[in-house]
């Protein structure tokens, strides 16, 4: 008999595994080229933003004009709007930034829950990266490491078992949502320094949009991303399915 204080396919090794997970790409930057290992999903995270930025602009009636990621790892989004753009409008647009990370990995968690959506999600995500890739990226980062990220994601769609699948979906959740963090500096600062130009952060475009200091809108955003994504979780974790086995040992 199999013992120890976890059961193989639990809910617990499921949740230990996304933190410890996530603990790795936490940590990995602090290790000796720690930095280039981390590097594509540090690119990731940043499209997220900066497509959280573009998309909103786009709902909002401006023209989304292009997506740039830089080799340190920050980027931006540019988009234009014919006329006088609305106070509010700028804000959601400002907002969908730092929110769009935890959208997209509320999202991603949630499809984890259904069998039936686990490739297709990943199939929608690789697409949505090539297709901004060829439209609104315009960046030398941009153009070799999304369509390398995509077509893993592609691979991993293919290839990898069941589980494996899963666990993919809900790390790449889990991974936009630790992004947060690698931005809270950001959030809790009123401007920031984006290729060599020092800009407004989103939190301070909040703030001169409409009112309250920049920081109370960095917390009520931290408090948004922590129930979706904790919401989006504790949802799938509780809906496992029972055909998605992760190989066991015999003792």
């Amino acid at each position: 008999m199999a013992r120890g204080w976890i059961r193989p396919g639990s809910q617990e090794e499921e949740v230990g595994r996304l933190v410890i997970a996530g603990a790795v790409v936490v940590l990995v930057p602090g290790l000796p080229f720690g930095n280039w290992l981390i590097y594509p999903f540090v690119i990731l995270t940043t499209w997220f933003h900066e497509m959280g930025h573009g998309l909103t602009a786009l709902l909002m009636g401006y023209d989304f004009e292009r997506l740039v990621l830089l080799a340190d790892g920050s980027g931006f989004a540019q988009s234009s709007y014919r006329g006088q753009a609305s106070a509010w409008s700028r804000a959601l647009i400002s907002a969908g930034g730092p929110l769009g990370p935890s959208i997209v990995g509320s999202l991603l968690i949630l499809a984890s829950s259904r069998r039936k959506y686990w490739r297709p999600t990943l199939f929608t995500l690789a697409g949505v990266m090539a297709i901004s890739t060829l439209i609104w990226v315009r960046s030398p980062v941009g153009f070799i490491v999304l369509p390398a990220l995509a077509a893993g994601i592609v691979l991993l769609a293919l290839k990898a078992s069941d589980a494996f699948v899963r666990f993919g979906l809900q790390f790449l959740g889990v991974l936009a949502a630790l992004s947060m963090f690698r931005d809270w500096d950001y959030l809790f600062s009123e401007s920031a320094t984006i290729g060599g130009q020092v800009l407004l952060s989103d939190t301070g475009a909040i703030e001169e949009a409409l009112f309250l200091p920049h920081w109370v809108w960095a917390i009520l955003i931290i408090l948004a991303s922590g129930l979706m994504i904790g919401a989006s979780l504790k949802y799938a974790l509780a809906h496992k399915p029972t055909n998605a086995r992760w190989p066991r040992s015999v003792r």
